[in-house]
């Protein structure tokens, strides 16, 4: 009886985190396909890539904070705008253009600083490839929705 019970907790442990780590692995796996993608796109020399990467690691970790910034401001005010006030209303607009200004000046940055690093050709090349990409993950998402 006590062993089937450890049996059945483990099982169920494995069955919680397994979403988890499925995911966690989905992410590592896409972001292991973008960085192959934008080095192919870009056609990077060792030189740039040894500067452009920190660059554009630090600009999505960057992001990523300020994206876990936004969702945590503003998903659970968006979800009862009813129950809002006016003035609570005119707070979150307030925090709300300032989370823009922020992301913003990020991107000012990080395009100011790529340009230290890669010619203007291949900033503009950057934001192409990345829109490429994205269009071919949305697209593989969607195949992959139907399919099964």
């Amino acid at each position: 009886m006590i062993m089937n019970r450890t049996l059945l907790i483990v099982f169920v442990f494995i069955l919680g985190i397994h979403p988890f780590f499925a995911q966690r692995h989905s992410r590592d796996r896409i972001k292991t396909l973008k960085v192959a993608y934008l080095t192919e796109q870009l056609n990077l020399t060792k030189k740039e890539a040894q500067e452009f990467w920190p660059v554009y690691n630090a600009h999505e970790e960057m992001m990523g904070n300020i994206r876990k910034k936004e969702r945590e401001e503003f998903s659970s005010s968006f979800g009862n705008i009813d129950d809002l006030s006016e003035n609570e209303a005119d707070k979150i607009i307030a925090q709300y253009l300032k989370l823009m200004a922020e992301k913003y000046k990020v991107e000012q940055d990080f395009v100011n600083n790529l340009k230290e690093v890669i010619p203007p050709k291949k900033v503009i090349l950057l934001f192409k490839a990345e829109r490429s990409f994205k269009k071919r993950l949305i697209q593989q998402y969607r195949k992959r929705k139907e399919g099964g």
